[in-house]
C-alpha cells in the first residue's frame, strides 16, 4: 500500500496526468459519438475506467479509456440491441450496459485465476488482421458523416422504410397479444384497435431505426456513399478536412501540444465563432454521471444470454489491448507490470463504467506514452487524468455540446489511419503463406462480417496450422533405424550380431494429438525380426493425453509381440504421464528405463541373447 500513493514524483505525475487527460478528451467524445450512445458515454468511460484501472491495475503509468478496437465491437453490440428495441436508446441502454458490465466482470475473473500471463500467446497475424480491420472499419464508416450526410435525417430515404416499419409494428402487436394469450383470429377487433392507436411519430421512429440499421457497418456505409455524395454538405466536408490537416500538420511544428486537441479547438472555434450552420454533437448531460439502476432492477438472463460470447470477446480484446500497452510502458520506464492485477483493475474499471453508462475501454497506448513522456511515474498520474476529464465534463459540458460532429468525424478518420498495422501489411511479401492467410481472413471477415467471430475463426485457423506444423516437424525428425546405423555409438566390443536385431525408435518433438497418427505409423516400420526396441525420448519435452494413449497402444503391441522395450532419456513430464497410468512399471519395468543411451547398451550386451 505504500506504493499506492507515492507522492515522490507528484510534479511529473501532475503534468503527465493533465496532458494525458487533454489528449483523452477529444478521443472520448469521438468514440462516444461513433458508438451510437453519444459523447457522454465516451466521457464516462474515460473517467471511470481511467481512474479505477490506474488505482487498482498492475501498470503504474497506464492511462486507460475507450479505444478504437473496443469501440468498434461496442458499436456492433449497441447497434444490434438498439435495433431489437425498435430504435429506442433509453429502452436498450440497460441491456447494453449489462453486456459491458459482464465483460468487465469476466476480466476480473481472468485476472483472478491468473490468465494474464497467457494472453500474450495470441498469434500476431490474428492481432495484425484485427487491428487493420479496425482502421478500415473506422475510415469507411466515417466517410458518410464526413460528407455531412446522416441517413436518419434524410426524409426521402427514411420514407422508403415506412411499409416495413408498419409491418414491424403490427408484428410487435401480434407478439404482444400472443404473450397475453389473445386469439387474434377470434378477436381480431382488439388487434385492429391497437393498430389504430399507432401514431405517425411511432412509424417515423421505426422507419428511422430501420434506415439506421440499413446504413450501419461497413457494408451499409459503402451502400450509402453514392447517396451521400448526392446530398453532400460542403461545410461539413471542410470542417472534417480542416481537422485532419491540422492533426497531421501541427505535429510537424511541435509534438508538445496534442495536435488532436488543437484541431478540436481551432475548428470548433471557427464553426461556432462565425455562426456557421454546422451540425453539433448530441447534448452532453450536465452534472455528475448517474447510475443505470435498470441494469439490476430489470435484469433478465434470457435477454443477456445471446450476448455472453460477445461479452467474453470484449473482455479478451480489452485484456490484449491493455497488456500490449503495458509492455510498451515497461519498455519506456524499465519496469515490469503485473498482468493479472492489470486485468483485475481493467475489469473493475469497465464494470463501474458500465454501471454509470460509459463505454468499455482498455489501456490506451497513445495516452500512456504521452503520460510517460510528460513525467508520469506512478498510478497517481492516471487518476489525475480521469479527474481532469470529470472537471471538464462538469464545467465545460454545455460548451463541449457545441462541437461540430464533422470535427469528431475527422478526428476518428486519423484514429482509423493510425490504428492500422502497417508493419504487418508491409511484411506480407516476406511472411509465410499460412500467416498471410490468417491475417487476410481475419481482416476481411472483421471488416465485412463480424469482428468477434472473425477473431475466433482466426485463432482456430492459427491453432490448426501451428499444430500441423509441429506435427510435421516431429514426424520429419523422428524415425526407426537399426542400432548398427547409430553413428554416435562407441561400444567397440558390442556384439555385431545384436546390432542387427536391436532397433532404435527416435522421437524428436512433443508427442501430442497432432503427431499421434504419424507416431503409430512409425511404430509399424519396426521389423518383425527385431528382438529389442530402444525408444529414444530425450527430445520429447511434452506428452498430452492423446500422445499417452498412442504410446500405450504402441508399447502394448510391442510387448505382446515378445519385444524387449527399453526407454532412454525420458524427461520428467512424459515420465509422470506414463507412471500415472502405470505403464511404468506394470508394462515397462523400471529397470528397462535408462537415463543414458550408453547405460542402455550396456544392459543390452549383458541381458539380450542373439537369436540364431
Amino acid at each position: 500500500m505504500a506504493k499506492l500513493f507515492d507522492f515522490t514524483h507528484v510534479k511529473g505525475d501532475f503534468f503527465g496526468g493533465i496532458t494525458a487527460g487533454i489528449v483523452a478528451l477529444p478521443l472520448a467524445l469521438a468514440f462516444g459519438v461513433s458508438s451510437g450512445l453519444g459523447p457522454s458515454a465516451g466521457l464516462y468511460g474515460a473517467i471511470f475506467i481511467c481512474f479505477f484501472a490506474a488505482l487498482l491495475g498492475g501498470t503504474n503509468t497506464q492511462v486507460s479509456g475507450p479505444t478504437a478496437p473496443m469501440t468498434a465491437i461496442s458499436m456492433v453490440v449497441i447497434t444490434n440491441i438498439i435495433a431489437v428495441n425498435e430504435g429506442d436508446v433509453s429502452r436498450a441502454l440497460p441491456l447494453i450496459m449489462s453486456v459491458f458490465l459482464l465483460s468487465g466482470l469476466i476480466q476480473v475473473v481472468l485476472g483472478s485465476v491468473g490468465m494474464g500471463q497467457y494472453i500474450k500467446y495470441i498469434p500476431y497475424p490474428v492481432v495484425s488482421g484485427f487491428m487493420t480491420a479496425i482502421g478500415v472499419i473506422i475510415i469507411i464508416t466515417q466517410i458518410i458523416p464526413s460528407l455531412g450526410y446522416y441517413p436518419k435525417e434524410d426524409i426521402a430515404f427514411v420514407s422508403q422504410f415506412k411499409p416495413r416499419a408498419e409491418e414491424v409494428i403490427v408484428d410487435d402487436i401480434l407478439k404482444e397479444e400472443a404473450g397475453e394469450n389473445i386469439n387474434v383470429i377470434e378477436d381480431f377487433r382488439e388487434t385492429i384497435r391497437k393498430a389504430r392507436l399507432v401514431t405517425p411519430e411511432q412509424i417515423r421512429q421505426e422507419s428511422q431505426s430501420l434506415a439506421a440499421k440499413e446504413s450501419s457497418g461497413v457494408v451499409g456505409a459503402i451502400k450509402m456513399i453514392p447517396r451521400a455524395i448526392e446530398n453532400i454538405n460542403w461545410l461539413e466536408v471542410m470542417l472534417a478536412a480542416g481537422t485532419i490537416l491540422i492533426i497531421y500538420g501541427f505535429k510537424r511544428i511541435t509534438t508538445r501540444v496534442p495536435s488532436t486537441l488543437v484541431a478540436l479547438l481551432v475548428m470548433s472555434g471557427i464553426a461556432y465563432g462565425f455562426g456557421l450552420p454546422y451540425k453539433p454533437i448530441e447534448a452532453i448531460p450536465s452534472g455528475l454521471p448517474q447510475p443505470v439502476f435498470e441494469i439490476f432492477t430489470g435484469f433478465s438472463f434470457t435477454a443477456l444470454s445471446p450476448y455472453v460470447f460477445t461479452a467474453l470477446s470484449l473482455a479478451l480484446l480489452g485484456s490484449i489491448d491493455s497488456l500490449l500497452t503495458s509492455v510498451v510502458a515497461d519498455n519506456m520506464t524499465k519496469t515490469r507490470h503485473n498482468p493479472n492485477r492489470e486485468l483485475v483493475g481493467q475489469g473493475i474499471g469497465n464494470s463501474i463504467a458500465a454501471i454509470f453508462g460509459g463505454l468499455p475501454g482498455a489501456g490506451a497506448t497513445i495516452r500512456t506514452v504521452v503520460n510517460i513522456n510528460s513525467g508520469g511515474k506512478t498510478r497517481l498520474s492516471g487518476m489525475l487524468s480521469a479527474v481532469l476529464v470529470l472537471m471538464i465534463l462538469l464545467v465545460l459540458g454545455p460548451v463541449a455540446s457545441k462541437i461540430p460532429a464533422a470535427v469528431l468525424s475527422g478526428i476518428l478518420m486519423t484514429v482509423g489511419i493510425g490504428v492500422m498495422d502497417y508493419r504487418g501489411l508491409r511484411a506480407i511479401p516476406y511472411m509465410p503463406k499460412s500467416e498471410v492467410i490468417i491475417m487476410l481472413v481475419v481482416l476481411i471477415l472483421s471488416t465485412f462480417w463480424n469482428l468477434v467471430y472473425a477473431v475466433g475463426i482466426g485463432l482456430v485457423i492459427a491453432s490448426l496450422m501451428f499444430m500441423k506444423k509441429i506435427g510435421d516437424l516431429t514426424s520429419k525428425d523422428s524415425d526407426v533405424i537399426p542400432l548398427a546405423d547409430e553413428t554416435w555409438t562407441d561400444e567397440s566390443d558390442f556384439p555385431e550380431e545384436l546390432k542387427g536385431e536391436v532397433f532404435v525408435k527416435q522421437i524428436k518433438g512433443p508427442l501430442f494429438f497432432g503427431f499421434t497418427s504419424d507416431f503409430q505409423q512409425l511404430a509399424k516400420q519396426i521389423p518383425t525380426t527385431a528382438g529389442s526396441i530402444i525408444i529414444q525420448m530425450s527430445q520429447v519435452p511434452y506428452m498430452d493425453q492423446s500422445g499417452l494413449y498412442a504410446m500405450e497402444e504402441v508399447l502394448t503391441g510391442l510387448v505382446n509381440s515378445d519385444k524387449v522395450v527399453l526407454i532412454v532419456g525420458i524427461q520428467q513430464q512424459p515420465k509422470l504421464m506414463l507412471e500415472k497410468v502405470n505403464l511404468i512399471p506394470n508394462l515397462i519395468p523400471k529397470e528397462h528405463v535408462f537415463e543414458s543411451f550408453r547405460a542402455c547398451l550396456v544392459w543390452i550386451k549383458e541381458n539380450v541373447q542373439h537369436n540364431a
